[in-house]
């Protein structure tokens, strides 16, 4: 009896079961920490959360999401920016058991969800999401971040600064010359390599702050804010209503992801391993982040312009990551180290990634021939992109509908409504 050859990705460098040796695996594992470690921080400072915590739960939660999708899905999981609103009136109202409860409501959501898709399946994602949405989404996940990375290079403390945008560049030009002219293994991490030349460039510029490097120990617990054992418990049906129903707007973001992965990888990651298996991931993750005391998770679009430089797309490579996040949640000192890299060094990195995610989406779009000569798909594109990349969002009490989930809502919709050709063609 013969048995399935398994698909590889040709265009790869490593494939998703390939396991590269330890050096190598080590420094691709890192160039993965250091992308995700400026937002996946920035959110429990946002809320008023330790950012240790963060962390702890953003490696255990991708560890969780590489076992729930049988390690076929390279996906990196950190802070959700989608919650920080409801988080920030949760924190200042009642606590972090408010947090903590709402993070467990909105993962039960995922989890409600991947059990009805498992019993009535997923066919109807090809439907509902044809190249004419997809491509314009992903576009949207790219450069909807684009003002993000812009005043990470630009602004000191909301001031524009020449200095900043200096070495914003500096790092973004390096980071493309190791891109474009490095051999052999070191062309596999040019975004780590491009942090850590900006980062000296900086540290000669300085603005590099050591001061809470120097204060952090060497080790140290993360900061447990553990539900059901600092606190009496308590209902918070605030935090529920509040964040519960923002779980299905990550959602969107959520598939959006996998959809640039499937690109990527040359899989459909929604047949195999399934999406009831991704949204079971992603809703324990925020589930045990809940209880362990931190935000909500999320998979990171900076990780994914990782894997679309490096053209490294290995599980190993992600599972190192998430090790390393546990490992040095513990470290005080590499923390802070960490923490240390300045802003403009992570905006420069982001105008190729964030970049580079659009540039998939774009590729979608030519790959599949998409005809602009048809109205529909002038329409669905036009507006799938403005509404995405303008920041539009609708906002009903605490619940917000983001730019990302309306833009990909109104896709849909349009998509389903709109007949094949317009009356005047």
């Amino acid at each position: 009896m013969t048995t399935k050859k398994e698909f590889r990705n040709e265009e790869a460098v490593l494939d998703i079961h390939d396991k590269p040796p330890f050096p190598q695996w080590f420094l691709l594992s890192v160039q993965h920490l250091f992308t995700m470690f400026g937002a996946t921080v920035l959110v429990p400072l946002l809320v008023g959360i330790n950012p240790s915590i963060a962390l702890f739960c953003s490696g255990v939660g991708t560890i969780v999401y590489l076992i729930c999708t049988k390690a076929k899905i390279p996906a990196y999981l950190g802070s959700s920016f989608a919650f920080i609103m409801t988080m920030q009136a949760l924190m200042k109202a009642y606590g972090y058991p408010a947090v903590g409860q709402g993070a467990i409501a909105a993962g039960l959501v995922y989890v409600v969800v991947a059990i009805i898709i498992s019993f009535y399946g997923s066919s109807w994602i090809d439907k509902l999401l044809p190249p004419v949405v997809v491509g314009p989404i992903i576009i949207v996940i790219g450069l909807s971040l684009a003002t993000t990375a812009a005043n990470d290079a630009m602004m000191n403390n909301s001031v524009y600064d020449l200095k900043y945008f200096g070495v914003a560049l500096f790092t973004l030009i390096i980071t493309i010359i190791f891109n474009m002219f490095l051999r052999g293994f070191t062309s596999l991490i040019p975004v780590l390599l491009g942090i850590v030349s900006g980062y000296l460039f900086a540290l000669f510029m300085g603005i590099v702050d050591f001061t809470h490097v120097m204060e952090a120990s060497w080790f140290s617990l993360p900061a447990f804010d553990v539900m059901f054992v600092n606190y009496d418990f308590k209902w918070y049906p605030a935090a529920i209503l509040g964040m519960a129903p923002i779980a299905f707007v990550t959602m969107t973001e959520h598939m959006g992801h996998i959809m640039v992965l499937n690109k990527l990888t040359k899989r459909n990651f929604f047949k195999d391993p399934g999406l009831h298996r991704t949204l079971l991931g992603d809703g324990l993750s925020s589930i045990i982040a809940g209880f362990a005391g931190g935000p909500p998770t999320t998979s990171y679009g900076e990780n994914i312009g990782v894997l679309a430089m490096s053209k490294v797309h290995s599980v190993w490579v992600i599972g190192g990551a998430a090790v390393f996040s546990i490992l040095f949640s513990f470290c005080g000192k590499v923390s802070a180290l960490i923490q240390s890299i300045p802003g403009p060094v992570i905006g420069g990195i982001s105008f190729l990634l964030f970049g580079i995610i659009a540039s998939n989406g774009l590729r979608i779009l030519v790959d599949n021939k998409i005809n602009y000569e048809l109205k529909r798909n002038l329409v669905i594109t036009s507006v799938v992109l403005v509404m995405g990349i303008g920041g539009t969002y609708l906002q009903l009490g605490n619940f917000q509908l983001t730019s990302i989930a309306l833009a990909t809502l109104f896709g849909i919709v349009l998509n389903l409504i709109l007949p094949e050709k317009a009356f005047s063609e």
